[in-house]
């Protein structure tokens, strides 16, 4: 499996991913994400000016999970901060390591960019999901996971 950005070239296979993460998250009927929210997202992992991100994991060829995350001020640290904002994996691929190694995969990131925080919330409901993040990373209570590099 490789962790790499997402290229342009990537969208058809990404788009199936995003789609994905929004059904899993509900996002459907009027709750339904605008396709020009999801061009705009698109568009902005790769202006420079933007300070959000996408990585994927692939393997054989195939993309199997997307995560995307952003960079920003904290009021409570001095340097930036990093939110990992969506994180999502095929269905036939969880518990095979592929959640892990996108987190994994934006910490390093961070890490590269000076950033020692890594946050990230999820659903209550999201019981495999808070298993893999548990082990990772502290839970402060609000269903918002921390992971900071020393």
């Amino acid at each position: 499996m490789i962790i790499r950005s997402v290229e342009q070239t990537d969208f058809e296979s990404w788009l199936p991913l995003w789609d994905g993460y929004n059904k899993f998250y509900e996002r459907t009927g009027k709750s339904a994400l605008d396709e020009q929210v999801t061009t705009t997202t698109w568009a902005r992992f790769f202006d420079l000016d933007e300070p959000i991100f996408a990585m994927v994991a692939e393997e054989n060829g195939q993309l199997v999970g997307l995560v995307h995350y952003l960079f920003h001020r904290s009021t409570s640290r001095l340097e930036l901060t990093c939110y990992l904002q969506d994180l999502f994996t095929l269905p036939t691929e969880r518990g095979k390591g592929v959640g892990r190694a996108l987190i994994e995969g934006v910490s390093e990131r961070a890490q590269a960019e000076g950033i020692k925080r890594v946050y990230w919330q999820t659903h209550e409901t999201n019981a495999p999901g808070r298993l893999l993040y548990d082990s990772l990373a502290e839970n402060q209570g609000f269903i918002v996971y921390v992971l900071d590099r020393d």
